[in-house]
């Protein structure tokens, strides 16, 4: 299997500056690398650079893409629109990570698949819609947080007890995290995003069993929203929103006023369920899964059989309306000397067979069947086809 590695960056809040372009430049020769993104595909060789360090110095998006199975994805965001705490909750040794970078933090997903042979998966055409998730948590939306947490409790899980006997819980692996809301719900990034690690989707609907579902506000009460917010500053506050809006860093600043303005998502929910539970809830959801896919393929079955027999219903009433002509074809058939040819004689023939057995006339069929026998006695592939076509 030839090797495959795709890494792109994108600079979302503000371009690079001088000095930063001029590093990332540094970096690649054949990169395709602007002010705000940076594209290279390597089917040789290796990245030089350093994506951890790249993500502190000025990125904030990074996909990596290998097709021996790993995919990475990393997202750097203001502590002020998620902190560092609310996101080690869903922090595991396999999936998820968060850290601190100055003002900043950044998020880390990563997948990685065992059988080592990710050919098959297409990789999304841009970094921006996994962008989208950036939004999303700043106005506390958790799910991405929990869709990389439960990517990974297979192998929190892989063995651990969570009962233990004194009825205490072990290490923490054997608990999930705060749940939030909208799990049956999910946006398209979030999707994406949950196919990009692998999430079992036998898992992920047994996880959304307690999760409560997210309303959407009309269009009206967000414009309200925005009046309001507007109605309530004082001119100081205008001033000051309208001056981060004019600055270098007014990309920052208008996600920062849109964020205030965006409706918080809902609490996550305070049931916390084990591991070991939502395990056996999602092979339940496999065997009940298996059990409509069999029940799907058994309608389709009884519909292709009754298709398939009002085909032959209305094959043998235009046979039968042929008179002695369907003989004529198969004496032609036979003259052939063809396998395709003997097939098709014999095909008829078992057709004429039941139209004579409708007909009661069943006996005549057979002494013409035994005429045909004797005529062509010595062709052994037509007798071989009416031994095993049961016309004896």
């Amino acid at each position: 299997m030839s090797e495959y590695q795709y890494y792109e960056f994108l600079a979302v809040d503000r371009p690079l500056t001088d000095d930063e372009y001029e590093h990332v430049c540094g970096l690649s020769t054949r990169a395709e690398i602007t002010r705000t993104r940076f594209v290279n595909e390597y089917q040789w060789g290796d990245f030089r650079g350093s994506p951890s360090a790249l993500m502190d110095l000025c990125y904030d998006a990074h996909l990596y893409f290998a097709n021996w199975g790993t995919r990475i994805l990393m997202l750097r965001l203001p502590l002020s629109w998620l902190d560092l705490d609310t996101a080690a909750e869903y922090c595991n040794d396999e999936t998820f990570s968060a850290r601190r970078s100055g003002k900043n933090i950044v998020l880390e997903f990563q997948s990685q698949d065992e059988s080592g042979d990710d050919r098959g998966y297409e990789i999304p055409g841009s970094l921006g819609l996994f962008v989208a998730i950036r939004n999303e948590l700043s106005a506390g939306d958790l799910r991405p947080l929990y869709l990389a947490w439960l990517a990974g409790a297979y192998y929190l899980w892989d063995g651990h007890e969570d009962d233990q006997s004194d009825g205490s819980q072990d290490n923490g692996y054997g608990v999930e995290p705060p749940v939030p809301a909208g799990l049956a719900q999910l946006t398209a990034p979030q999707r994406v995003l949950a196919d990009f690690l692998r999430v079992d989707p036998d898992l992920l609907k047994a996880a959304a069993e307690t999760s409560a579902p997210i309303v959407d506000k009309p269009a009206s009460d967000q414009d309200a929203a925005v009046d309001a917010w507007i109605g309530g500053l004082t001119k100081k506050q205008k001033d000051d929103a309208l001056r981060s809006l004019l600055s270098d860093d007014h990309t920052r600043a208008r996600k920062e006023i849109l964020r205030s303005l965006r409706p918080r998502a809902p609490k996550p929910s305070t049931v916390r369920r084990r591991v070991s539970s939502l395990l056996a809830a999602a092979a339940s959801q496999a065997d009940i899964r298996e059990a409509e896919r069999q029940r799907e393929l058994e309608r389709q079955r009884e519909l292709r059989e009754q298709e398939a027999q009002r085909q032959r219903e209305s094959r043998l009433a235009m046979l039968a309306d042929r008179g002695e002509r369907p003989w004529a074809d198969v004496a032609d058939l036979i003259a052939a000397k063809k396998p395709a040819s003997y097939d098709a004689a014999v095909r008829l023939l078992t057709d004429l067979a039941e139209i004579s057995r409708r007909r009661r006339r069943s006996p005549q069929f057979a002494e013409r069947l035994a005429e045909l026998r004797a005529t062509h006695q010595r062709k052994a592939g037509l007798i071989e086809r009416l031994d095993a076509a049961d016309l004896p």
